[in-house]
């Protein structure tokens, strides 16, 4: 069988699965209430980079080693988006959600009081762990808060806490890091993920009907070659991002010469950027989703490359932040829709997948940009080495196209 198109609309939630509202709160209320806990899972991600002087100097370890609890955060990703939410198929979605955000404030709370560098690389992997399951639960309830046709915009208002963590969340914790202590920045998201916990309970109702998924649904997901070959796109075409950003403050500091204090501001370009890139790429996707794939990679690749150069200057390297964000970001839509059209019995595991795959790129993007500061080539050499993995995803995405039209081919007669 042919999938849909990625211009259409994926079902995620089965129509007796709609909801029957049990709360007196509009269904935007709820989607915020969910979007909380992506404001937490973005900004315990990406915060973690801004801060990693902090944590690399009061742990006792130089910042190419500090970089490990960076990776460990995705590889708890990786492990946990498809393991939790296989484990959870069954269980009622408001139920999932709640408790996926219970776990990012204990492993939070516990990250900011961890004691020695080997417990907080432990603690990161467990903070990795509830983050796509949580994405992947979170999109499924809130597609059933409201009418089919308004689906899309529910999903996009889900997803909305992890780029707004880019712009207001990760500069604030950094900014927390520097004048308090990196650690602060860990209690900070533990307050939001508590308030998260707080707001799905009182404010998201439970939708009628919803028992759960099917286990074995969402395991015929992974029997898909085109599932695989996406999410390989994803791994390697976002590990450039992360060569750069996971060394952002040593990049800026030392290249730009940036005042510590002044870092989460440039972060925030970069979260604008996501942001924009996001809402750019929806748009473009619905018209030419592979071609905005492609052509996504291919600028990245130059816009890593440039890099070298702009992080030389502090305007220069707001403006190469912004580009970064938004060109990474421009491809999310087309890949996310790809990637549930593929796996269109399978949603819970989809959506959480793309955040597993998001985090290999996380942990790939890291370890080289370690090795390479680690080799003592400087601090352009991140951004040089990961230009070359938006070209690996673009020969992945090579060859799932061939496979995909070699599959729609009519056979001979």
């Amino acid at each position: 069988m042919t999938p849909p198109t990625a211009t259409e609309t994926p079902t995620i939630v089965p129509q007796e699965e709609r909801t029957t509202r049990l709360s007196r709160a509009p269904a935007g209320v709820s989607l915020a209430a969910l979007a909380l806990g992506g404001l937490a899972i973005g900004t315990t991600e990406f915060a973690s980079m801004g801060v990693l002087p902090g944590f690399a100097s009061d742990l006792g370890v130089s910042v190419p080693t500090a970089g490990i609890a960076i990776s460990a955060y995705a590889l708890g990703v990786v492990v946990g988006a498809p393991l939790i939410t296989l484990i959870g198929a069954r269980w009622p979605r408001k139920q999932m959600v709640v408790v996926l955000a219970v776990a990012l404030v204990v492993f939070n709370a516990l990250s900011a009081i961890a004691p020695s560098f080997l417990p907080f690389v432990g603690l990161r992997f467990l903070s990795g762990l509830p983050h796509g399951a949580y994405f992947g639960a979170a999109a499924v309830l809130g597609s059933a808060l409201v009418p089919p046709a308004k689906r899309a915009r529910a999903l996009a208002t889900v997803m909305l806490g992890l780029t707004i963590a880019n712009i207001i969340g990760v500069p604030a914790a950094t900014w927390l890091g520097e004048m308090f202590g990196w650690r602060s920045a860990y209690v900070a998201v533990t307050v939001v993920a508590l308030i998260t916990v707080l707001a799905v309970v009182t404010l998201v109702p439970s939708p009628a009907g919803d028992h759960g998924g099917s286990l074995g649904g969402e395991l015929t997901a992974l029997r898909r070659p085109q599932v695989w070959l996406t999410l390989g796109v994803i791994s390697a075409g976002f590990g450039g991002l992360f060569a750069v950003y996971s060394y952002i403050s040593p990049i800026l500091t030392n290249q730009a010469g940036v005042a510590p204090t002044t870092i989460p501001l440039l972060l925030g370009a970069l979260g604008v950027g996501m942001t924009i890139g996001n809402i750019a790429g929806g748009r473009f996707a619905e018209k030419a989703p592979r071609a905005t794939i492609a052509i996504a990679l291919v600028a990245y690749a130059a816009v890593l490359v440039a890099f070298t150069m702009a992080a030389h200057n502090a305007v220069t390297a707001t403006v190469g932040l912004f580009a970064l964000g938004f060109v990474g970001m421009s491809a999310g839509p087309a890949l996310m829709g790809r990637l549930i059209d593929f796996a269109a019995e399978g949603p819970s595991l989809a959506a959480a997948s793309f955040h597993s795959a998001f985090n290999v790129a996380n942990a790939v993007g890291a370890a080289l940009g370690g090795v390479v500061l680690a080799a003592g080539l400087g601090y352009d050499a991140p951004a040089a080495v990961g230009a070359v993995l938006p070209l690996i995803g673009l020969g992945v995405l090579a060859v799932s196209v061939a496979l995909e039209r070699r599959t729609a081919a009519p056979s001979p007669a």
